[in-house]
């Protein structure tokens, strides 16, 4: 089986064509640009719209009018049944992602009066299950992972720094990648995010050993990494390079594999931990979800699920087995 990846590289058949599906997908693509939609969400939807268009015109199909109801439900079980290379299923999460492209993007060609009827208005997308983090690392394994880095090499002070930003402050990769030195408030120990998820701006503190460190790095070894023009992003690479998202993954997962504390992970390992360190030791759930900038107060509350400190206080003290009871004394006699 193609992967589905490589069907999004082929061009898609007549592009030109009256309500072909090319154009159809510029148009919305545009239409969400001017609507100040973030990239990486364009991105997504260009995707999976190229690969639901790849399999129609495999079928035959070139034209938004020709999907039905019935085609989409075929390309919904055909999502089902798609293997990977490695004879994996597709997640019902990217299911559920790719499926979410199209009923959107139809939903656009009505309001725009391409069309007059949605045959993506009734489609069922699959349940999504409320998975919670793989791993959470305890306080004594953080402090393995961060002690890793070598502090005689200059890179090594600049690994402590994102490792101690990651594990103060729970910042997305993508986040972490865009902070400049202007975004750092030494005096009020606070960190600017600036457009994050869903293009919104949030200020968060920092604590004081991850500004230190922060503060060792830009001192001591950043300007070493500069060529100019600067582009005052804070984390650069060797070659003056900012990180990318990508850079910073391998970074950690390094530094977290080196440790050998038997848990796998890179960035959002230490965005785990943070929530859930927080929330045991007496965080309100609010202020944690003001952290890590979700929008909804659900996706916060995963972490009272795996936040098992008090849950186990409770239990020892209420369960009548929850402890081992030292053996009776012989009776004398």
């Amino acid at each position: 089986m193609i992967p589905l990846e490589e069907k999004n590289k082929s061009a898609l058949i007549h592009p030109d064509t009256p309500l072909g599906f090319h154009p159809m997908r510029a148009g919305f693509l545009e239409w969400l640009r001017v609507r100040n939609y973030s990239e990486h969400t364009i991105y997504r939807y260009q995707k999976s719209l190229g690969y639901f268009f790849r399999w129609a015109q495999e079928r035959g199909m070139t034209r938004i009018d020709e999907v039905t109801r019935p085609v989409l439900e075929r390309y919904q079980r055909w999502l089902f049944h798609y293997r990977t290379d490695q004879d994996k299923p597709l997640a019902f999460k990217t299911q559920h992602a790719h499926l979410l492209a199209i009923k959107i993007f139809y939903r656009w060609l009505v309001r725009e009066h391409y069309l007059e009827a949605n045959p993506a208005s009734e489609l069922e997308l699959p349940k999504l299950e409320q998975r919670l983090p793989r791993e959470i690392l305890t306080l004594s394994e953080v402090e393995t992972i961060l002690n890793q880095p070598n502090l005689s090499d200059p890179l090594g002070i600049r690994d402590r720094a994102i490792l101690e930003m990651l594990y103060s402050c729970g910042m997305r990769r993508s986040e972490l990648a865009n902070i400049t030195l202007y975004d750092l408030d030494f005096d009020r120990g606070t960190v600017m995010i600036r457009q994050g998820k869903g293009k919104k701006d949030r200020l968060i503190p920092v604590g004081e050993r991850a500004i230190a460190w922060v503060q060792k790095y830009i001192t001591e070894v950043r300007p070493a990494f500069v060529i100019e023009p600067d582009t005052k992003r804070l984390f650069l690479g060797q070659m003056g390079e900012p990180i990318g998202a990508d850079h910073f993954s391998k970074i950690v997962r390094n530094h977290v594999a080196g440790a050998a504390v038997g848990k796998q992970g890179s960035c959002h390992l230490f965005r785990h931990t943070m929530a859930t360190l927080m929330l045991e030791n007496g965080a309100d759930i609010r202020f944690i979800q003001e952290m890590l900038g979700h929008a909804r107060l659900t996706s916060t509350q995963i972490y009272t699920q795996v936040s098992i400190k008090k849950l186990k206080e409770i239990h020892t003290a209420t369960h009548p087995s929850a402890r081992l009871r030292p053996p009776r004394e012989k009776e004398n006699g």
